[in-house]
C-alpha cells in the first residue's frame, strides 16, 4: 500500500475561512471551468461521467469543496484504494474505499445531484489523501481500521465497542480451570463463546459448577491449597488440588465440560441418565443424588438459553430497524444449537441513510477484531455482502457464509433479532423522550432560551488538599454519557492546599482550553455551525450549552472569569450552593444577570439538577479515593528508572521492604538475583541523593 497526497496551499491569512480552497485557486466570476480535462488514459474511467455541473444549482461552498476534489482527481489512483476527505483544520470528515478510487472522486467532482449530507461533505472538503491497496477486500479492511481510528463525523460509527466475554476451558494445567475470559486469546485452552455479556456468562458458569464440578481458582491459589475450599463443601468443586478426585476422574469431567460445550448436551445429559440409573440400581443413592443435581444443572443452562435453533448450529445473526431517524442493530450469537445471548448497538449514523446503508458499514467496524460465527445472517441485503463473505472467509482461515435468508428457520432468527431491535429502539426513544422533557425543563427552570443538548457538570473531591481531583460528568438527551465523563488531577503547584476556587479554575480552564484549540478558534459562530452539523448527523455535541459548578458564588464568578478570558460565548454558566444544614431540596441557584434564586420543591428541573449534582459528586470521589489508594500502594522503586515489576520483587523478597533497600549496601544489592552491577549502582545512588 502507497499512500498519496497533495498537500493543500497554505492559505492567506486574512481571507475569510467560508473563502479559502486549500490547494485550488478561487474560480473567478463567469469563468468557463466548470470541467476537468482528462487525457486519454484517464477518459477510459470516466465514459458516461459527466464532470460539469450547473453552478446556479448548488450553493457556492458546495462549488468550491467540489473544485478543491477536482484538483486532486488526477492524482486519484485508478485502481482500489481507501481515500479521505479532510477539513481545513485537519479533521477527517469522511473515510471511504472503492474498486477505483478515481471514478469515485469523480462522483464528487459534480456541485449538484447530492443529497443533503454528502452536499455538507464536499463544502467542508480542504484536502484529500488516498491509499493503493492490491485489491478491493484489502481495502475493506483498511477502511474499517481508519474508521475506528480516526471518528470521521460523516461515516457510520459503532458507538459501543467492547470486547465479549467467553467461557475459558485451560489447557496448560494437570487440573484445567473454568473461567470467563475476555480479550486476546494467549492463555493456551479452549474457547467457547462470544456471550453477549458478563452476566450471561455468570450465569453459565455458576451452572457448570455445579453440573461439572471444575475448579474456577486461579494456579496460584490452587497450588497453596492444604484442605478443600468452601466451593467443595457446597458442591460445586470437585476439589483436585487436595486430592479428594483424581486426576483421571477430574480430566473426564473436564471432557464432558467440553462435549457440553461444543454441542453434545444431549449425548453428556443422557450419559449421565445411565450412570444415574445405574447407581440407583447398586443402591448408591448419595451418587445418584449427586447425578441427579448435575443433570438439573445441566437442563438449567438450556432451559435459560431463550430460543434454541434446532438447525442452525453456529451463526450470528443482524437485524437493523429505524425509528424516528435513530438506527439499531440487534445482534444474535448462536452457538452449538444454543443462543448465547444478544446485545443492541445504536451506531451514529445520518438520518438520510438507509437501513441496508448503515447494516453494511456496521457490520465491518463489528468484525474488526472479533471472530465470526461460520454463518452470519442479515436482515437485509448489503452492498458489500460478497466483499464482507472473503474478507471475514481469509480472516477466520475456513468459509464464512453471509446469506439474507427468505423462510425456514433461518429467517425466524432474524425476525426474532428484529423483534427485538423495534423493541430497544421503542425504549431507548421513550427514554430520550423523558430525558428531553427534563433537559427541557431545567432550561425552562432557568429561563434559558436555548435548547440543551450537552450540559456538563463540575466537582472537586479532596482530603485536606491532598491527591486532588477535578471531575466532568456529561448528560445529553440519552441521559448520562459515561463516555464523555473526564477526570483533572490537580496539578498546579501554586495552590493553597484545599483552594476549591483555584482547583474550579485550573479544571475549567484545562477544559475550555482544549475546546478552543479543537475547534480551532473560540468564535460562536464557528462553534454553532459546527453544532448544527453535529446534530444533523446523529453525532453528541463537544462543546457545552450549559455548565454546573457544584458550589456557591465563589465558584461561579471563578467559572464566569474563565470562560472571559478564553473568549468562550454561547454556554451558559450556573452553580448549585448546598441549602442550609446542607438539605437536598433547599439549594440556592446563581445565574449570570439573576438574584440568587430556588426552585420550586416539586419541581422536575430540581429533581433532575439533584441527579447531575449527585452522579457528578459520585465520580469526583470514586475517582480521588482510586488515587488515594494508589498512593497508598506507591513504592520509592517505582521511581527508579530500569526497575520494572520482576526486579522490584526480587529486591522486595530480598530485603522485605523499601525502607530496607534504602538503608542496604551496594554489595548487599548486587548479590540479589536479578540484580546486576549498574542496576545496584542505580538504586544504591537514588536512595542516598534522596538522602535515604
Amino acid at each position: 500500500m502507497s499512500p498519496m497526497s497533495r498537500p493543500p496551499q497554505s492559505p492567506d491569512s486574512e481571507t475569510p475561512p467560508e473563502e479559502i480552497l486549500p490547494g485550488e485557486p478561487l474560480p473567478q466570476e463567469g469563468a468557463a471551468e466548470d470541467t476537468v480535462e482528462l487525457d486519454e488514459e484517464d477518459a477510459e474511467h470516466f465514459s458516461g461521467v459527466d464532470l460539469g455541473f450547473d453552478e446556479e444549482a448548488a450553493p457556492a461552498s458546495v462549488r468550491r469543496g467540489a473544485a478543491v476534489i477536482r484538483g486532486y482527481l488526477r492524482d486519484a489512483p485508478g485502481g482500489p484504494g481507501v481515500y479521505r476527505m479532510i477539513a481545513v483544520d485537519g479533521e477527517v470528515l469522511y473515510v471511504g474505499k472503492a474498486k477505483s478510487v478515481k471514478k469515485r472522486i469523480a462522483s464528487y467532482a459534480r456541485a449538484a445531484g447530492h443529497n443533503a449530507r454528502i452536499a455538507r461533505m464536499i463544502a467542508m472538503t480542504a484536502s484529500m489523501v488516498f491509499v493503493s491497496t492490491a485489491t478491493e477486500t484489502e481495502a475493506l479492511l483498511l477502511e474499517t481500521n481508519y474508521i475506528k481510528q480516526m471518528k470521521p463525523r460523516f461515516n457510520v460509527l459503532m458507538r459501543d465497542d467492547k470486547s465479549f466475554p467467553y467461557i475459558l476451558v485451560t489447557g496448560d494445567h494437570v487440573s484445567p480451570q473454568l473461567t470467563k475470559h475476555r480479550g486476546a486469546r494467549s492463555r493456551k485452552g479452549d474457547y467457547f463463546g462470544p456471550f453477549a455479556s458478563v452476566w450471561a456468562v455468570n450465569r453459565t458458569l455458576n451452572a457448570l459448577q455445579r453440573a461439572f464440578l471444575l475448579r474456577s481458582c486461579t494456579d496460584s491459589y490452587y497450588e497453596n491449597r492444604t484442605r478443600p475450599c468452601l466451593l467443595h463443601q457446597i458442591k460445586r468443586c470437585s476439589a483436585p488440588c487436595t486430592g479428594e478426585i483424581s486426576h483421571t476422574d477430574y480430566a473426564a469431567l473436564v471432557e464432558e465440560a467440553r462435549d457440553f460445550l461444543s454441542g453434545k448436551s444431549r449425548a453428556v445429559r443422557e450419559r449421565l441418565a445411565h450412570e444415574m440409573t445405574d447407581a440407583a440400581e447398586a443402591l448408591e443413592f448419595e451418587r445418584a443424588a449427586r447425578l441427579r443435581d448435575r443433570i438439573a444443572a445441566l437442563s438449567a443452562i438450556q432451559g435459560e438459553q431463550g430460543i434454541n435453533p434446532k438447525t442452525v448450529e453456529e451463526a450470528d445473526v443482524f437485524a437493523v430497524v429505524e425509528q424516528a431517524g435513530q438506527f439499531v442493530i440487534e445482534v444474535f450469537f448462536f452457538r452449538t444449537f444454543q443462543n448465547w445471548g444478544n446485545r443492541a448497538y445504536f451506531p451514529r449514523a445520518d438520518r438520510s441513510l438507509g437501513e441496508a446503508e448503515v447494516l453494511d458499514a456496521f457490520l465491518a467496524q463489528f468484525y474488526a477484531e472479533k471472530p465470526p460465527a461460520r454463518l452470519v445472517l442479515l436482515s437485509h441485503d448489503v452492498e458489500n455482502r460478497a466483499l464482507l463473505e472473503d474478507a471475514l472467509s481469509a480472516r477466520a482461515g475456513r468459509r464464512v457464509e453471509v446469506s439474507v435468508p427468505q423462510r425456514g428457520e433461518r429467517r425466524e432468527l432474524v425476525e426474532h433479532a428484529a423483534t427485538n431491535a423495534r423493541e430497544a429502539i421503542g425504549r431507548r426513544l421513550s427514554e430520550t423522550s423523558a430525558q428531553q422533557k427534563l433537559l427541557e425543563a431545567l432550561a425552562a427552570g432557568f429561563g434559558l432560551q436555548r435548547k440543551l443538548r450537552r450540559v456538563e457538570i463540575y466537582d472537586n473531591s479532596h482530603i485536606m488538599g491532598t491527591n486532588a481531583v477535578g471531575a466532568m460528568v456529561v448528560a445529553g438527551p440519552q441521559g448520562f454519557m459515561k463516555s464523555h465523563y473526564r477526570t483533572f488531577n490537580i496539578k498546579s503547584e501554586e495552590l493553597t492546599p484545599g483552594d476549591d476556587y483555584g482547583m474550579m479554575r485550573e479544571v475549567l480552564h484545562r477544559r475550555f482550553s482544549r475546546l478552543v484549540k479543537e475547534e480551532g478558534a473560540a468564535l460562536p459562530a464557528g462553534a454553532e455551525a459546527k453544532a448544527e452539523d453535529a446534530e444533523d448527523s446523529g453525532s453528541f455535541p463537544s462543546r457545552p450549552d450549559l455548565i454546573l459548578i457544584d458550589g456557591g458564588r465563589g465558584q461561579f464568578e471563578a467559572a464566569r472569569r474563565i470562560l472571559a478570558e478564553l473568549n468562550i460565548e454561547g454556554v451558559d454558566v450556573a452553580s448549585i450552593a448546598k441549602g442550609p444544614d446542607r438539605n437536598a431540596g433547599r439549594e440556592t441557584f446563581f445565574l449570570p444577570g439573576r438574584e440568587p434564586f430556588k426552585l420550586a420543591p416539586r419541581d422536575p428541573a430540581l429533581y433532575f439538577v439533584q441527579r447531575l449534582r449527585d452522579e457528578a459528586h459520585r465520580f469526583a470521589i470514586g475517582t480521588h479515593r482510586a488515587r488515594r489508594k494508589k498512593e497508598f500502594t506507591k513504592s520509592p522503586l517505582d521511581e527508579i528508572g530500569g526497575i520494572g515489576p520482576a526486579r522490584k520483587r526480587a529486591l522486595l523478597h530480598a530485603f522485605g521492604t523499601a525502607k530496607a533497600i534504602s538503608r542496604a549496601g551496594l554489595a548487599d544489592l548486587e548479590k540479589v538475583a536479578g540484580i546486576n552491577e549498574a542496576t545496584a549502582r542505580l538504586v544504591y545512588d537514588f536512595f542516598h541523593e534522596k538522602g535515604g
